[in-house]
């Protein structure tokens, strides 16, 4: 998908296996031919020949699936050389009918795999427009960002993330649409896109969050998912001003930042919650925003409840405060990098949610393009 390590999806390890599966019918037709000569008459192993080409159909092409059975056929014959009255022909009949059906399932099941793949790249296409990369560094702040999906077959779903450049600073965005399936994804897009048009022009973040809520309000409203009648989503937009020396957040029902200054780690919980998007007629839609000091060298993780929500073999929810605390001050890459593998780790190789996070750092103004 995309490089530099940045979108990222949870895949299953295979190792050497995959050689393995492949040439699996093979074995099998020589396991089998072997014990058919080896063995009595009585036994007849012989019978087995036909489970070959009906295994190579689930993962060989057309003609070698043809090639094997027609291989299975002539050791058929060859052990009606030397054994006598085998059934050859019932066998023989059986192999041939087993390797046609075989030959037409494996033409089947590459149109539907060529049919993935196209969907796949569609899939892709529109996770790079709503994930688009982020920039590593805009003026004294570096970015990095991590996306894992929960399934290997997921390219996109209901969390989001954006970075903008604009004149009042660095804003940020993350955050969480309640639900699944392709309407999360649509009211994900139209958080995004709002956000992103959005950013340069409203000078208070109020503004942009209240643009936010009229977006996802329309679109759960021009949707019609019997499943979920209305959409809402936490999320939380951070602004550093260029050269203000602090973060500015307004936290709507998203999990709280936690921000890393000289190796101690606070949680940005805030002072008065605000409602999630499109809960604002429900709640109300009295917004605050926090100020909490943003210095060289200070770190801010933002991420999704997949995070926290990720769970051990005993249900124990994931520690990020503590974790943070025992990995220290680490680039935002390397915090990152560290987290995707801790977090597989901790659920036992897999996710039960998607997963988002976006690590920032203030760098001391001026500092060198090859720093750390």
């Amino acid at each position: 998908m995309i490089s530099t390590g940045r979108l990222r999806r949870h895949r299953p390890p295979y190792g050497g296996r995959r050689e393995t599966l492949l040439l699996s019918p093979v074995i099998l037709t020589v396991l089998i031919a072997g014990l058919a000569f080896a063995t009595p008459r009585e036994i007849a192993f012989s019978r087995l020949l036909p489970a070959a080409p009906a295994l190579a159909a689930a993962m060989w092409p057309v003609v070698p699936t043809i090639l094997l059975g027609a291989f299975c056929l002539l050791v058929m014959v060859g052990l009606s050389l030397v054994y006598m009255d085998l059934g050859t022909p019932y066998t023989a009949a059986a192999i041939v009918a087993v390797t046609l059906v075989a030959a037409y399932t494996s033409r089947l099941r590459l149109q539907r795999e060529e049919t993935l793949f196209q969907v796949r790249l569609v899939a892709d296409a529109a996770q790079k427009v709503l994930l688009r990369p982020l920039p590593c560094r805009i003026k004294d702040v570096d970015i990095e960002s991590l996306y894992l999906a929960a399934q290997e077959q997921a390219r996109i779903g209901g969390d989001f993330y954006e970075v903008a450049d604009t004149p009042y600073g660095v804003r940020l965005l993350i955050g969480d649409v309640r639900g699944k399936g392709l309407s999360a994804v649509g009211a994900a897009s139209a958080v995004i896109n709002c956000f992103r048009e959005n950013a340069y022009d409203q000078p208070d973040l109020r503004g942009i969050i209240h643009r936010l809520e009229t977006s996802i309000g329309r679109y759960s409203v021009a949707i019609l998912d019997p499943d979920q009648p209305e959409h809402f989503a936490t999320a939380l937009i951070a602004e550093i001003p260029y050269g203000g020396g602090e973060v500015r957040i307004v936290n709507c029902g998203h999990p709280p930042p936690l921000l890393v200054r000289g190796g101690q780690v606070r949680v940005l919980e805030p002072t008065v919650p605000s409602p999630p998007l499109n809960l604002a007629t429900l709640l109300g839609d009295e917004y605050h925003v926090d100020t909490t000091s943003f210095a060289a060298g200070d770190q801010i993780l933002l991420y999704t409840d997949g995070v926290t929500e990720t769970r051990d073999r005993t249900g124990s929810f994931f520690p990020l405060p503590e974790w943070m605390r025992q990995v220290g001050p680490a680039p935002p890459r390397e915090l990152l990098d560290r987290l995707h593998r801790d977090l597989l780790h901790y659920g036992g190789g897999r996710l039960d949610d998607d997963v988002a996070a976006v690590a920032v750092r203030c760098r001391p103004p001026g500092a060198g393009q090859g720093s750390a």
